[in-house]
């Protein structure tokens, strides 16, 4: 399998594939890989010739320092993961800091119409400033006709789409659905660094998830939030950062439902000092 580290190699690769009509699907990953992200490589593939897949942890979305350092690198594992899905249509780019951001270590700033202002964006300073700097470096750079995007981080997935649309980036965005564990918890690399006890509690936040899914069928958006809250007062491993019902477009904090209207469930909580995000469709 092809791993490059510099934009000029893969550049020249990719140009490549443009003069063969090769159709490129591109999934961003920060590594530490594992069946969500693969199921998105899978698809990638399923829609286009080539995929590639980015291997970068960027600094400039972590608002918090320790996190990005704890962050688990496995480059070599990573890469023997993707080869089991194919050795011959998928490259890697594992870029330096300073290939992608060329010296200059710093985030844009973007407009994304509120919707960075929201969720993650109250509780994360400048998080999607960085998503949306290494996200559209990646595009420059890969110029895939497609990317795909999880959405366990289904904020990042609808700012990606504003993104694009916004900047007027030639690629189509394609949201895959959440890969779970057979205990329900939303996969995630940072599910690897949960300690046994954490590890066993943490199915609790997708059962709630389910369960206030049905209560949103006959209960106000409010009855749903308080009894999510509650649930995680007796949790004692268990932290609830914000439990949160959204308009699917705005991600607006709904205070009364409304016909013909998507809506979501979103949490985040703390198990010991990892954070974990998860979210459910409610209609």
């Amino acid at each position: 399998m092809e791993v490059y580290s510099e934009k000029q190699q893969i550049t020249k690769v990719l140009s490549a594939f443009k003069d063969q009509n090769l159709t490129v699907g591109l999934v961003p990953t920060m590594g530490a890989l594992h069946k969500g992200h693969l199921a998105l490589v899978e698809k990638a593939l399923q829609d286009n010739d080539k995929a590639v897949v980015s291997i970068f942890v960027n600094p400039t979305q972590f608002d918090n320092k320790d996190d990005l350092q704890k962050y688990p690198r496995t480059l070599e594992r990573d890469v023997q993961l993707l080869e089991g899905v194919s050795k011959d249509n998928i490259i890697v780019y594992a870029p330096s800091v300073d290939d992608v951001y060329e010296g200059k270590l710093e985030a844009e700033h973007f407009d994304y119409d509120g919707l960075e202002h929201e969720m993650e964006g109250r509780f994360r300073d400048g998080h999607f400033n960085g998503v949306g700097t290494i996200v559209k470096r990646l595009f420059e750079i890969v110029k895939p006709n497609s990317a795909y995007f999880g959405e366990k981080d289904f904020q990042q997935l609808q700012i990606v789409k504003k993104l694009v649309e916004k900047h007027n980036i030639p690629v189509n965005i394609v949201g895959c659905d959440i890969y779970r564990e057979d205990s329900g918890l939303a996969m995630s690399s940072r599910n690897t660094r949960l300690k046994s006890e954490y590890l066993e509690a943490a199915p609790f936040i997708y059962k709630t998830l389910t369960t206030a899914k049905d209560y949103f069928g006959t209960k106000s958006a409010e009855e749903v939030t308080q009894w999510v809250e509650n649930e995680f007062r007796s949790q004692k491993l268990l932290e609830l950062e914000y439990f949160i019902i959204a308009d699917v477009l705005t991600l607006k904090t709904v205070t009364e439902k409304e016909n013909n209207k998507q809506y979501r469930a979103f949490i985040a909580v703390y198990a010991d000092d990892i954070r974990l995000i998860d979210n459910i469709a409610l209609n």
